[in-house]
């Protein structure tokens, strides 16, 4: 069917969806060698995903540094559940795409004393400092840099205020019997709603890339963007894609305490504060984290998350604090997006201690992948923080998921572009094949208050059943009440004229399910999984 300026249905190369880190990347990648990328994003624009947050900075190399130094470090803080071979790829090439990409080829601008003198800076369960940083915004100054590509770039397209529906497989969706017959399932793109024209356009590509970042808006607390609900999770799991480790669920153990409402993302202290000598007391100015760990309060995330968690039961205190005074840097300068957002609470870092507490941040497994980024459906690959490289094992170590996004952004755009073929007879034949949606809701039923009210169950079951510690009685109790919330959700997704926030809903209640089965599934004590019983 042919493309016209209003058609519903439009066709490329490559169909990348999210344009974080590892999806910007990847698009500017594949568009570099030549191939036609649709971009599809949720957002606005192309900045409003969780990299933009990205506070710390990202992994590279000091003059002491190697390898194996980093791989140890990886190991340790993942529990040694690591996958090697992805552990030794990220060590050995993520250095290399950085220096090729960000410092050669985009020329972000990284901290540095004279040209070529990087500042580097050291964070918890690093052994060595190695960190590139744009003061505390390094996140903001990657994906800025990168989208400003992107807008220039000729062969991409990018479609803002789209929310990917569903996955496009032939096995699934084509009409003639030859696909269905067939043992190998393929992804062919995807069904996005247009929120601006409210109607479904369906997306088709040879090789479609999710890199739909994380999962942590189905918390209560967190620190990531309103879209973090796990919808290319949800989406590859409804596919029959395999998934990994969804139970590894990373707090990190320093939101900002005060200052966001209720369901609100909490702003983020960086660990880079404890990397550069800020350390965590207790409401009478005591340091805690020795008692706990001999890495004190550099120890790994999953470590401090529960060291701080404890101190707060023990002493019915509301949160723990930072005392930034072992800071030799002027913290106005050295952390200036923080400071102003302290500020704002009344809180001098100067001098005042900064209230923190524990929050939902990182989603360590998801949707596996190999080095390329292949996932177990056919031309279907996944990046970013959707995924699960094997990196990070049972816990992630500080500031690898932005070189970790970076490195299977291009790897796996590199491969696409190896491997997508010009048979435009046997495209045609698939094109043909898929139908357009087709809305089975009729039904103008949605409330915002019925809305509100299931989210509100989804993130207070999350939180007080599949959150910091976990109990199989928890667990048991999170299973049954997500089971019948999801339940329900299907039944009136079916019936309800779709709209953003209903696919939202679902694909948030589909997260929370699969990652409490997960939980269930898993007995042992590891990382950021931590049973209590």
């Amino acid at each position: 069917m042919p493309e016209t300026a209003n058609s519903l249905r439009l066709t490329c190369d490559a169909l990348v969806i999210g344009s974080g880190i590892a999806g910007s990347v990847a698009a500017l990648t594949l568009a570099d060698q030549g191939m036609d990328v649709i971009v599809a994003t949720a957002g606005d624009n192309l900045t409003r995903g969780n990299t933009a947050l990205a506070q710390g900075g990202i992994v590279f190399r000091s003059e002491d540094d190697d390898p194996k130094t980093l791989e140890h470090d990886i190991r340790i803080a993942g529990w040694d559940y690591n996958y090697g071979r992805a552990v030794r790829f990220l060590c050995r090439r993520g250095p290399e795409v950085l220096q090729e990409l960000f410092l050669d080829k985009y020329d972000i601008s990284f901290n540095q004393r004279k040209p070529g003198d990087w500042y580097l800076t050291k964070e918890g369960g690093h052994s060595l400092a190695r960190i590139l940083y744009c003061d505390d915004h390094t996140g903001k100054n990657i994906i800025d840099t990168l989208s400003a590509h992107i807008e220039r770039h000729p062969n991409i397209r990018v479609l803002t205020r789209h929310t990917a529906i569903d996955l496009l497989t032939t096995q699934h969706h084509a009409k003639h019997p030859d696909f269905k017959y067939n043992l190998t399932n393929r992804c062919v793109g995807a069904y996005c709603l247009n929120e601006i024209s409210s109607r479904v356009e369906t997306i088709l590509a040879k090789t479609t890339l999710l890199a739909t970042g994380g999962v942590g808006q189905v918390y209560l607390h967190t620190t990531n963007t309103s879209g973090s609900i796990g919808s290319g999770l949800a989406m590859a799991y409804r596919a029959g894609v395999r998934l990994m480790n969804c139970e590894y669920v990373q707090f990190h153990p320093t939101a900002l305490y005060g200052g966001s409402r209720r369901g609100e993302r909490r702003f983020l202290v960086s660990e880079a504060v404890r990397g550069e000598g800020a350390v965590l007391v207790n409401g009478q100015g005591e340091r805690f984290m020795p008692k706990h760990d001999a890495r004190a309060d550099l120890a790994p995330r999953d470590i401090v998350t529960r060291a701080i968690m404890e101190e707060m039961l023990h002493s019915g205190e509301d949160s723990v604090y930072l005392d930034t005074s072992g800071i030799r840097h002027d913290v106005k300068k050295r952390f200036p997006t923080i400071y102003e957002y302290c500020q704002q609470i009344g809180v001098d870092m100067r001098h005042d201690p900064v209230p923190v507490v524990p929050a939902a941040h990182y989603l360590c497994g998801g949707i596996m992948v190999d080095t390329h980024g292949r996932t177990s459906l056919d031309h279907l690959y996944a990046a970013g923080e959707c995924s699960c490289t094997g990196v990070h094992g049972a816990n992630r170590l500080a500031s690898t998921s932005l070189l970790e996004g970076l490195l299977w952004g291009y790897s796996a755009a590199m491969d696409i572009a190896a491997h997508t073929t010009r048979n435009l007879a046997a495209q045609r034949k698939v094109n043909e094949n898929i139908p357009d949606w087709v809305d089975h809701g009729c039904k103008l039923n949605e409330d915002p208050a019925l809305i509100a009210q299931d989210w509100a169950n989804i993130r207070n079951t999350m939180w007080n059943y599949v959150g910091i510690s976990r109990t199989e009685r928890r667990l048991m109790r999170a299973f049954s009440d997500l089971r019948k919330l999801t339940k329900d959700l299907q039944d009136f997704y079916y019936e309800t004229v779709l709209s953003k926030s209903l696919i939202d809903l679902f694909h948030g209640s589909q997260t929370a399910y699969i990652i409490t089965q997960a939980a269930l599934r898993n007995r042992q004590t590891m990382g950021c999984h931590f049973r209590t019983d």
